[in-house]
């Protein structure tokens, strides 16, 4: 992220250091200038909302998908930071899709299409074979397994 913004990012917890939006949106107009055209650097809850608002729209229009966002709290009150991370990596992973982006690159590339044909056999052979995601009465199965955590009384 330093590398395209051009400037070293301050020390300290990923979090801490995201947390006011600053360096999202610099990353942002990097990218797209025409995207965060305001940022605020003052330490305001409201403008530090502003500022991760700008950001997240930004992503939108550069490509990033609805479910790779996160939403501002995540950020702001550092709940979800892991979230965080995968929006970033999800920018970089758009990054491939932009021609006019020379990179450093973020991610693997993004898979392009891989088409195939079939004769009309291989076809109906393939609707005669079962396989095991339907099924089995061997291997795994599961006894044992447990969602979430126990009652405490």
């Amino acid at each position: 992220m330093s590398e395209i913004i051009g400037e070293p990012l301050p020390r300290g917890e990923l979090g801490d250091v995201l947390r006011n939006g600053v360096y999202l949106c610099k990353l942002m107009n990097r990218l797209d200038p025409s995207t965060c055209t305001k940022i605020n650097n003052t330490n305001a809850p409201f403008k530090i909302m502003e500022n991760i608002d700008h950001f997240l729209r930004a992503a939108r229009k550069y490509g990033v998908s609805e479910i790779d966002l996160f939403q501002s709290v995540d950020l702001v009150e550092k709940r979800n930071i892991p979230g965080v991370v995968q929006c970033l990596m999800a920018i970089g992973r758009c990054g491939y899709l932009h021609p006019e982006f020379r990179g450093p690159y973020l991610g693997p590339k993004p898979a392009e299409e891989s088409k195939r044909d079939f004769s009309e056999e291989t076809l109906i052979k393939g609707k005669t074979v079962i396989n095991l995601q339907y099924g089995t009465n061997k291997g795994a199965n599961q006894q044992g397994l447990n969602f979430g955590n126990f009652r405490h009384m």
